[in-house]
């Protein structure tokens, strides 16, 4: 009874120290963009937009641009369009993996519309040496808040799913890098204000938290009343053998 007793405490512990990390990274994150949305739109400070773009002109080359074109592709809307349907359809195969695939459809398409939505309520105009093919609204970047949900929610399905640790470190240094190469991208690229991409990741931070939360709780409602029904037939069963 002392050794169960131990590894409750201990499981307890562990929950409520995530519990604390994850809200203190929301409550973090929502405090930052608070202060970016006013030096934005309210104080008009481009100080730190000015820096970066100053910064990726001198490192700027011919090369170094191509490899930026592919890069940004990781956060495009074609790419996010295929993948996670892709992913669904492969987890669909695996039943302990349909719920992760539902995770990635919903998500994916509501980061996508509250991205929208944002940009529309904005209408922050995009860099001035944006190319002319280009449209649509600046704040926040499109590609860095879709493309940073979307991995960061695949990082999570890795740490919850795969039990291989060198396997597990590996994909998640690789979809950390493309979701910090993807903004970076869209600064070199003049696509965005580096404001623009650092607002990206925050909402996306911001909603990849709320809509894990909202899902868990959608799975767990599910599974609840599944099990009520599964109970509730056997009872039923075993009565009419009765």
């Amino acid at each position: 009874m002392k050794g169960l007793h131990r590894i409750i405490v201990h499981l307890v512990a562990l929950l409520t120290v995530k519990f604390l990390l994850v809200s203190l990274l929301f409550v973090a994150s929502l405090f930052v963009l608070f202060h970016l949305i006013h030096d934005v739109f309210a104080d008009r400070d481009t100080g730190f937009d000015a820096l970066l773009f100053a910064f990726t002109d001198r490192i700027a080359s011919p090369a170094m641009t191509r490899a930026m074109h592919l890069i940004s592709f990781l956060g495009s809307a074609r790419y996010l369009v295929i993948m996670p349907a892709i992913l669904a359809l492969l987890f669909s195969f695996y039943r302990d993996m349909r719920w992760n695939g539902l995770r990635v459809l919903v998500i994916s398409f509501s980061t996508s519309l509250l991205n929208e939505l944002l940009k529309h309520y904005y209408e922050r105009p995009r860099p001035f040496l944006t190319p002319l093919e280009i449209t649509g609204f600046s704040f926040p970047s499109g590609h860095t808040m879709n493309g940073g949900v979307f991995h960061g929610l695949l990082l999570y399905i890795i740490w919850t799913t795969v039990r291989n640790k060198v396997w597990r470190w590996v994909l998640s240094v690789f979809f950390t890098l493309a979701v910090i190469l993807v903004g970076f991208s869209r600064i070199y690229l003049r696509m965005h204000y580096a404001t623009d991409v650092a607002a990206g990741y925050l909402v996306g931070i911001l909603w990849l938290i709320l809509s894990l939360y909202l899902m868990s709780r959608l799975e767990h409602f599910y599974v609840s009343k599944y099990k009520k029904r599964a109970n509730s037939k056997a009872v039923a069963a075993a009565k009419k053998q009765a």
